[in-house]
């Protein structure tokens, strides 16, 4: 029981009571070897030390238990705290508490154990007091409320003895409280905990009376037309309250809020559809793929109108709670803080989607795009230094900066400073290491399109060509600002530059755009001197030089189509790009499967969608599919067996004609709708005499055969009795004495061994006779029962069909099929 935490605890403290104190200290020594991850042994030590005065060493166990504060469990925190007020006093524990709350792991929980020592041990109510609303400003969000509740319980406690002045306490704080968790859908509670204080309140007179009856009607008031769980309750409550007051007055005071309670009735409804599907356990993690249910059900009621037509006051505060509440949970998620500020932001509160805003970048440090958003926020308020300020903050000293914030710098001062001011960062930016070409195209782009300088924009091109001579994207992009300038002799000039450096690998765009470029400004003879250099370039680089030494019909589709408008007809385009794809893959090793009697299938993709350009396009794997069988369940590795038991019993000639056929496009026709025509359509057979089944198959030992009986063969596939010819080995008649049941457990398995091999037999040998004449048949009823609907239909016929013979054996017409004679 090395592992059991009980058997060590048990076993130290009967040496601690045995006054073995060392002996104690050495066994929990070796139970956190054993159970390095146990917290309750750890606290037990750390007593145990405690006890003995030993303090250093306990504290040094929490210490240890805690390590840096980001594992650590809240349980931990809270046992420290009290550690540490037990042995080093208030200000000790204080400390610590104010570091532990920074931590991840911390939760309520440890500002409700604060906060109860302070009240408790320290006698400070004032502390406790700080320590709660501290508390509730960051988890008052949370659905189960237990901190509220523990706020609460300590007020009404704490203003217990004070009269007038406690109840007036007492009071703020429901209110406290209800101003920030009474929209919620699980506030009822507090609701109905709230009007309970107010009704057991003592009134002297009948003025204090009426003041109370008047304070709980408006809280009841204010419930009913908030959608939680109690409001069915708190709407009966009310109607109870109201009648028990005035039965004249609350008839009129009823129906003037029962439509404000039907209202909210039918939010709640839909609300809790939502609500139900809520993880409300889940944690405040970075993204991981999954979309919680928290943001479905945000946005389902933070962006749809006012249903309840309530104040705006009441519904803006509704929607910032369910905001509030959505980042307990998402906290890590850009998209909400942004819908969070810019709703704001539409709303005319700037201030709050800057705090908004301020906020998400201290929970998403990293985050480019919420800076981006933040000093759009600022750009657009005319606030330009604050907006300048967010920009330099995310580059920083510019060498961790992203190419991205360059750009988006290098157009901020362009739009806010001027020309001058973004040339003058540009020159700085190029000179940072993660300067990439991008920066480049943008300030050309943004010189060229904004400032009308096509100098300028030729200049910072020609500058970066030096150093991105191996871009391919940077040589196209070049190539797109000489085409605006009409400058087809300096286009010309630059692909020659480029394609003489770039290598074969990476030219391929390159030399599609120069193709391109011929066929709108040169003349055919260039056209084709192009082309023709395209595909010597191209000829020895696996990346496209299969398809660049392709069939010219592809190169001639290629100079004569127009945006959409092509010379020839879809099919064609399909044809051509069937014979791309086929150029491309005809050198490439293709997997193959190996095949029963050295036949080999195959994989066959399918052909890409038509395009005129090459794409890589992943197909699924095929050979993990299972066949479908409603018997069995889905196991793992099903599917390959039976296929392998499919293809055993495949004859080779079928597997090469199946191997051969062409990927099927367009409907696929009814497979027992055409077996069952074929089936009753007559078909001129030959007839060679009476036919034999093999009276010997292999069962897999050398020298070891089974007797099969002789006679016509019935096809399990079709289900007819025509005969077949096949080649029968010795003749087999059965003596009388032979049991029945063994005999016709054979028969079952000759034939089903049969079936599956006949194809093969039918070519092997020819039927032979050894002068029996009454050799026993097979019948329809020796075969194995077939599996699928349309071979049962089948065999249900034959059945019926072979009932109507007593005691003989039937063989079937070459013309129709149809019984035509017996044996008996």
């Amino acid at each position: 029981m090395y592992h059991y935490p009980d058997i060590w605890y048990d076993y130290a403290t009967w040496h601690a009571k045995g006054g073995s104190i060392d002996a104690a200290i050495k066994v929990f020594q070796r139970s956190l070897k054993a159970l390095p991850d146990s917290e309750i042994l750890r606290y037990a030590y750390a007593e145990l030390e405690e006890s003995r005065g030993a303090i250093q060493a306990a504290k040094k166990i929490y210490e240890n238990l805690l390590g840096d504060g980001v594992n650590a469990t809240t349980l931990a925190h809270i046992q420290f705290i009290r550690f540490l007020r037990r042995t080093e006093g208030v200000e000790a524990a204080r400390k610590y508490f104010l570091d532990a709350r920074k931590s991840p792991s911390c939760t309520y929980h440890v500002y409700v154990a604060y906060a109860t020592l302070a009240f408790c041990l320290d006698k400070d109510p004032k502390m406790a007091h700080n320590v709660f609303e501290a508390g509730l400003k960051r988890f008052m969000l949370e659905p189960v409320y237990i901190l509220e509740r523990c706020y609460i319980r300590f007020i009404r406690k704490a203003n217990d003895k004070k009269g007038i002045e406690g109840q007036e306490e007492t009071k703020k704080a429901f209110e406290f409280m209800l101003n920030y968790v009474g929209a919620d859908i699980a506030s009822g509670p507090v609701w109905m905990e709230y009007i309970s204080f107010l009704k057991s309140l003592p009134a002297l007179n009948v003025q204090e009376e009426t003041q109370r009856m008047t304070a709980v009607r408006k809280v009841y008031q204010r419930a009913i037309i908030t959608p939680t769980h109690h409001i069915e309750q708190i709407w009966k409550d009310y109607e109870n309250f109201e009648n028990s007051v005035s039965r004249q007055l609350a008839k009129g005071l009823i129906s003037e809020y029962q439509p404000k309670y039907t209202s909210a009735r039918a939010v709640y409804r839909e609300r809790k559809k939502y609500f139900d599907e809520i993880d409300w356990n889940m944690l405040a993690v970075p993204p991981t793929g999954v979309y919680k249910a928290t943001f479905c059900f945000f946005a389902k009621f933070a962006y749809q109108g006012n249903p309840q037509r309530i104040d705006a006051a009441s519904s803006n505060k509704r929607i910032i709670f369910t905001y509030e509440q959505s980042l307990m949970y998402m906290y890590h998620y850009p998209d909400i803080w942004y819908d969070y500020a810019t709703w704001h932001a539409k709303g005319g509160s700037i201030d709050a989607a800057i705090k908004v805003f301020q906020r998400s970048l201290k929970a998403l440090p990293d985050s480019e795009i919420l800076r981006y958003a933040y000093a759009e926020l600022e750009e657009s308020r005319g606030a330009i230094q604050a907006a300048k300020k967010i920009y330099e903050n995310l580059l920083g000293d510019g060498v961790n900066a992203t190419t991205l914030a360059h750009i988006q710098f290098i157009r901020f001062l362009r739009r806010t400073e001027g020309v001058e001011a973004a040339r003058k960062y540009f020159l700085d930016a190029r000179k940072s290491p993660s300067c990439t070409y991008h920066v480049y195209v943008a300030y050309a782009t943004l010189a060229f399109c904004l400032d009308k300088d096509p100098k300028m924009a030729h200049n910072v091109f020609e500058a970066g060509l030096k150093r991105f001579m191996l871009e391919p994207v940077y040589i196209l992009e070049y190539a797109d600002f000489l085409t605006r300038l009409n400058d087809d002799q300096n286009i010309r000039a630059l692909f020659e530059r480029s394609l003489s450096s770039l290598p074969p690998e990476k030219s391929v765009e390159v030399w599609k755009k120069f193709i391109h470029f011929e066929q709108t400004y040169g003349d055919l003879a260039s056209m084709l001197k192009v082309e023709q250099r395209r595909k010597e370039a191209l000829s020895g680089s696996d990346e496209d030089g299969t398809s660049a030494l392709g069939s010219s019909l592809q190169d001639l589709v290629s100079r004569y189509s127009f945006m959409d408008l092509w010379p020839c007809s879809s099919n064609d385009l399909d044809h051509l790009t069937r014979q791309e794809w086929l150029a491309k893959n005809i050198n490439k090793k293709v997997e193959k499967s190996a095949m029963p009697n050295g036949m080999m299938l195959l994989d066959r993709e399918p052909t890409a969608c038509i395009s005129t350009t090459a794409t890589k396009v992943v197909y699924p794997d095929t050979s993990k599919m299972v066949i479908y069988d409603p018997k069995q369940n889905p196991v793992a590795g099903a599917g390959t067996n039976a296929f392998d038991e499919i293809l055993k019993a495949t004859p080779p000639a079928l597997v090469a004609f199946l191997s051969n056929l062409p990927a099927v496009e367009g409907p696929t026709p009814n497979v027992d709708i055409v077996l069952s025509i074929c089936l009753q359509s007559d078909l001129l057979t030959s007839q060679s005499g009476k036919t034999g089944i093999p009276t010997q198959l292999q069962s897999g030992k050398t020298g070891v055969s089974t007797p099969l009986p002789a006679g016509p063969a019935t096809s399990e596939l079709s289900g007819s009795n025509k005969s077949h010819p096949v080649a029968s080995g010795l003749s087999f008649k059965p003596t009388n004495n032979r049991p029945y049941g063994k005999r016709k457990d054979s028969e079952t398995l000759a034939a089903s061994k049969f079936l599956c091999s006949n194809s093969v037999l039918l070519v092997e040998g020819e039927p032979q006779r050894n002068g029996q004449e009454d050799d026993d048949t097979t019948t329809v009823q020796s075969q194995p029962p077939p599996r699928d609907a349309f071979r049962i239909r089948q065999y249900q016929k034959a059945r019926m069909s072979s009932t109507s013979q007593t005691g003989s054996v039937s063989y079937g017409s070459q013309f129709s099929g149809d019984l035509s004679g017996s044996t008996s």
